[in-house]
């Protein structure tokens, strides 16, 4: 199963490094080297920086990224991709083609603006809340999560909260017993609680 994480300049470490760190272990715990094959992907093929002067070598960029099952967008200074139509229209073509898409942080913005996610409940960063339920209206903007499920869209809080999002996908994608191995071997206290909204069935 491919899980292609998104980032770009100034992207929240966390936001990408949390749910890679995620998958990768729960695929080396299961001890199926690739029930998760998690790389991450750039606009371009150079060295992306993220905040804090964080240098990173993505695996793959728009032009020779595999196909992808579950695309997860990462959140940070993200302004400048809500205005680069050819990120957008890759996002679109690739959601399409997932089975699943999910958000960390301000990563909603971009899949919001590439019309990914046009309504439904979602939720981002405490401190962007405001913003997000001005600039996207129709969107159902929920507070105090860590995160949303909505199906085959999923959206998290900030930074750290992409963890518990990520180990909510792990127990979805895979089993509760591997989610809850993950966090005990990253020794995470998996908030793995959260408001249930609609009745959800396995997207695999």
């Amino acid at each position: 199963m491919n899980i292609g994480i998104y980032l770009y300049d100034n992207a929240e470490v966390l936001d990408f490094s949390g749910p890679f760190e995620v998958f990768s272990t729960a695929s080396r715990l299961a001890g199926t080297k690739d029930l998760f094959n998690v790389f991450l992907i750039a606009e371009q093929d150079r060295p992306v920086m993220a905040r804090g002067g964080f240098s990173v070598n993505p695996a793959y960029h728009f032009a020779n990224s595999p196909t992808i099952d579950v695309l997860i967008v990462a959140g940070g200074v993200h302004q400048a991709e809500l205005e680069k139509p050819v990120v957008l229209h890759w996002l679109q073509q690739t959601a399409a083609n997932a089975r699943l898409v999910a958000s960390v942080c301000t990563g909603v913005f971009i899949l919001a603006e590439a019309g990914v996610i046009s309504s439904g409940p979602v939720t981002t960063h405490w401190e962007d809340i405001a913003e997000l339920r001005q600039r996207y209206p129709a969107l159902q903007t929920e507070e105090g999560q860590r995160w949303v499920d909505q199906g085959t869209r999923v959206t998290s809080g900030g930074i750290s909260a992409g963890i518990d999002m990520s180990l909510h996908l792990v127990a979805r994608l895979a089993s509760d017993t591997l989610a809850s191995a993950t966090a005990r071997q990253m020794e995470f206290d998996w908030q793995s609680r959260n408001t249930a909204l609609g009745s959800l069935e396995p997207v695999l």
